[in-house]
């Protein structure tokens, strides 16, 4: 018995840190609410982003059920209808570098995505929820077809999102 207790122990130790590595980056949610305020005499530091880049460049790869297609690119074409409105300087500069492709082959049972993120805007977040709502009015947010939307939109992904970073080569 020791020794089975010694052996499932060594093997949690041993694959502890690629269940870790495997983790998709994001559970494709929309963003939390948050109700509670920071104190005054305390300002809150910003947020470190969820999905962010420190490279030049990133990719996002987005694996979507096959039958939430049209739902996904609809998220994606009211992400670059927001672009396109908004006024945050920080979210025009990345939309500047923001692409979205679909990919012509499978991607197991599902479909794949890429979003190309060239340049990427460091210590900005490309969460695509957060960034949809970054671009949404505050109407539109508490708007009641807008909790349907995240649950469709949410429902859509067939896991979160993966991250590559990318640095070009010289030459």
């Amino acid at each position: 018995m020791r020794s089975c207790v010694i052996s499932a122990f060594a093997l949690a130790v041993v694959l502890a840190p690629a269940a870790t590595f495997a983790q998709a980056t994001t559970t494709g949610q929309p963003p939390a609410t948050t109700t509670g305020q920071p104190p005054a005499e305390q300002p809150a530091a910003p947020a470190a982003p969820k999905v962010g880049f420190t490279t030049p460049a990133g990719m996002l790869l987005v694996s979507i059920k096959p039958d939430k297609t049209a739902v996904f690119e609809e998220m994606a074409q009211k992400l670059k209808a927001g672009f396109a409105k908004t006024q945050d300087a920080t979210v025009q500069k990345q939309a500047a570098g923001f692409k979205v492709y679909k990919a012509a082959e499978p991607y197991g049972p599902n479909t794949l995505y890429v979003v190309l993120l060239d340049p990427a805007v460091g210590n900005s977040e490309y969460d695509l929820f957060q960034l949809l709502s970054k671009t949404m009015t505050p109407d539109e947010l508490r708007a009641p077809e807008t909790a349907e939307m995240w649950k469709r939109y949410s429902e859509a992904f067939a896991s979160g999102l993966n991250k590559i970073s990318l640095t070009g080569l010289g030459g």
